[in-house]
């Protein structure tokens, strides 16, 4: 789900701070290689020297090599300091233009291959792109803290912001002097210089790490996918699944062999139709405990990260890292976050109990059928019983839902047609772009006066060099101060099909890109003046609401009706099976809530240790303690990341902060109940949304963005409603 792109200024964060906001979205770049980065490319010919001539100033990807990288960012580091130094030592009084304004306008060659490279080290990487990330991020780490700890600078911004009152500011400008002062603050600018030499350290160490466990994540899940010996072990697949399992085989050398690569999250996909208990043991197996040896072995990584970090915010003056972190959030605290998380552990784990006896009573009669023995519910067998009690109870096979679901059908027709239908907007295909990979697809976008809104780049198959998820990010960020037009892309892991066979897609997979292209439209909407606070530069509690909000038009019967069609005949899906989806709406919900709350608060034990805890040396002990504390360590319902492989918090940026889902789940819900009581899916209602809430950005405190548009505060009566935890 999310790291989202630094304004101009905090541009150079590290490399893993550079990714994407989505569902499981990318962080840090891949597994580093042995071999050393490509000489350096003379800046005549380097493409980031100079802005893109390309339409909305998208990169050329046909003239970018890895060769390019560090000398880019490398100069656009000095660059930045330049034009920091510059404004620091000014000798004219501090003002918000020749101050504020001039850091929003710096750093622009370091963004753009920053936003580049995040691209590449994502979703398309490789051993040299490997080995940069990791040689980079120290430096990066060093450069912001370069910017953040310029006492003359910080000097100038503190006179500004203590004089605010006098300065009758518009709100929006108000808003980015507050926000870059709290940013100093949190960033370590009111520190003493021995203090601030100490910080570095953390920094720096904390940056490398991070990469560090980035790049053994993907070696750690490409290389703990499941080799299957035999045709006859994938029992239950499609015939199109077996075959992208041969070709997945073929890809790695291993001939007459069928390989079942692993997606980021603890439970996979083919969990729900392998008939060989033993294959789905395996299968788990592989997924739990991906990151716990070898060479992708993640827990000293993992410890010695949770251990900096509260160190870190000790020294700047907080009891934990959770509490540092939370302080530019909605939740604001720890307290506030966990209070919320607490209201929702009883009612998930009810219903999450009540599908595991469901299951455990399936697996009960179907032992009984065969004259075997029962056994006891395991996680590696949530996903394939409860195919069967779907089945039992509503008669729906998900090899009968499929055809309605074609990829690119589901796009024009399902996403795009929400976002004509709400906005006014439309899109245009355009095949005469460079794109980072063949499979990528490019549209531009049209405003509703008909005129080019911006452009999106989508990449939804799984590639064995692509981190796991699903993510959004951008390549251009919109905002009118440096008169950028949004240029955004969302990145995917679906199942690429075989040549000549349609890209199927379960109904999991279509929220997954209503999801994502919910971001997208928080970006190509923004209207604000200043990067920083622009589009899905936002609080990560906030920043996944307008993404899950889109997530509601996949279901909803105008938009469902438009795209659920079949592939071959084009008939629309039958009533009878429409009816089957609705009635099983609330299938699996509480499973799909205590794997996130097990997440959410597996994140926040880490993140509120405090720096007199002693060093976590048994990181599977910690996670079941951890669980336990929470009275949510449910053994049927693993949390959807476990500690070694949580990539959002160890690597994007969501450290502290997985909680945002459900927060954002309480938004989009309470938001949703909005449209329905006031007309649903119209432009009116579209319109209003858009001008209200997705334009602003975070130019106005998001407490008060909400009530201005809901009419009050959110509540979490509509998510309970929507999320089938309604306590009776």
């Amino acid at each position: 789900m999310q790291g989202f792109k630094s304004r101009a200024l905090a541009v150079a964060c590290a490399i893993v701070l550079a990714g994407g906001i989505g569902v499981n979205a990318y962080a840090a770049p891949a597994t580093p290689a042995a071999s050393a980065p490509a000489t350096r490319a003379a800046p005549a010919a380097n493409p980031f020297f100079a802005p893109s001539t390309l339409p909305f100033g998208t990169p050329d990807f046909s003239k970018i090599k890895d060769s390019d990288y560090v000398p880019a960012m490398e100069a656009g580091m000095r660059r930045q300091l330049a034009e920091v130094d510059k404004i620091a030592n000014n000798p004219a009084p501090a003002t918000f233009e020749n101050t504020i304004v001039a850091m929003e306008k710096t750093g622009q060659m370091l963004t753009r291959v920053m936003n580049v490279f995040s691209l590449y080290a994502g979703a398309d990487t490789n051993p040299t792109l490997q080995k940069i990330s990791e040689q980079e991020a120290p430096k990066l780490a060093a450069h912001q803290d370069a910017i953040f700890l310029n006492a003359k600078l910080f000097a100038r911004i503190q006179r500004l912001y203590d004089e605010r009152a006098k300065l009758k500011l518009d709100p929006e400008s108000l808003r980015l002097l507050q926000y870059d002062h709290r940013q100093f603050v949190l960033n370590g600018a009111k520190l003493s210089k021995a203090d601030q030499a100490t910080l570095k350290q953390y920094n720096e160490k904390i940056s490398t790490l991070t990469t560090q466990f980035g790049n053994k994540l993907i070696a750690a899940s490409k290389d703990n996918a499941l080799v299957v010996d035999s045709k006859a072990d994938l029992a239950g697949l499609t015939p199109a699944q077996i075959e992208a399992a041969a070709n997945a085989a073929k890809a790695r050398g291993l001939k007459g062999k069928w390989v079942i690569t692993l997606q980021n999250t603890t439970q996979q996909p083919d969990l729900a139709e392998l008939k060989n208990r033993k294959i789905r043991h395996e299968l788990y197996e592989h997924s739990w405990n991906r990151a716990n040896h070898g060479a992708g072995d993640t827990r000293a990584i993992i410890t010695e990260i949770a251990y900096l970090r509260a160190k870190k915010a000790k020294l700047l003056g907080y009891p934990d890292f959770a509490a540092w972190k939370l302080q530019d959030q909605m939740a604001k605290t720890p307290g506030a976050v966990m209070n919320f998380l607490d209201q929702l552990v009883p009612p998930a784990k009810a219903r999450a109990a009540v599908e595991a006896q469901a299951r455990q009573d399936m697996i009960d009669k179907d032992q009984k059928a065969l004259g075997q023995p029962a056994f006891k519910l395991e996680p590696w067998d949530w996903e394939y019983y409860g195919q069967q009690v779907q089945k039992a109870r509503y008669d729906i096979d998900q090899s009968e839902v499929k055809p309605y679901f074609e990829l690119h059908n589901v796009l024009v027709n399902g996403v795009f047609y929400a976002a004509t239908k709400l906005y006014g907007i439309t899109f245009k295909q355009r095949t005469d772009l460079p794109t980072w990979n063949p499979d990528v697809l490019v549209y531009e976008v049209y405003n509703t006066d008909g005129k080019p809104l911006g452009l999106f780049y989508a990449d939804y198959f799984k590639r064995d060099n692509k981190a796991g998820g699903a993510w959004m990010s951008d390549l251009v960020h919109p905002n009118t101060l440096l008169g950028q037009a949004p240029v955004i892309y969302n990145v995917a892991n679906f199942a690429k099909p075989a040549a000549g066979q349609p890209a199927l897609l379960s109904m999991d997979d279509v929220i997954t890109m209503f999801h994502e292209f919910g971001h997208a439209l928080n970006a190509f909407f923004a209207d604000t003046r200043y990067p920083s606070l622009s589009g899905t530069n936002e609080p990560r509690d906030w920043v996944e609401f307008p993404s899950q909000f889109n997530e509601h038009w996949a279901t909803y019967p105008e938009v469902f009706n438009h795209y659920a069609k079949n592939y071959k005949t084009g008939a629309p899906m039958p009533k009878a099976l429409v009816e089957k989806l609705q009635k099983s709406r609330l299938f699996n919900k509480g499973y799909d809530m205590t794997e996130l709350l097990e997440a959410a608060l597996l994140d926040m034990s880490w993140h509120t240790l405090p720096a007199s805890a002693p060093k976590v040396t048994d990181v599977a002990a910690f996670g079941q303690k951890a669980l336990a504390d929470n009275h949510i360590l449910v053994p049927e319902v693993p949390p959807r990341y476990r500690s070694t492989y949580f990539l959002h918090i160890w690597g994007n940026g969501y450290a502290a902060g997985y909680y945002a889902y459900m927060w954002t789940q309480m938004l989009a819900d309470d938001a949703y109940g909005w449209f329905q009581e006031h007309g649903g899916l119209t432009r009116a209602n579209g319109d209003r949304f858009r001008q209200m809430i997705l334009s602003r950005g975070n130019t106005v405190e998001l407490n008060d963005l909400y009530k201005d548009w809901r009419g009050r505060a959110p509540n979490t009566s509509d998510m309970k409603k929507d999320r089938g935890l309604e306590t009776k």
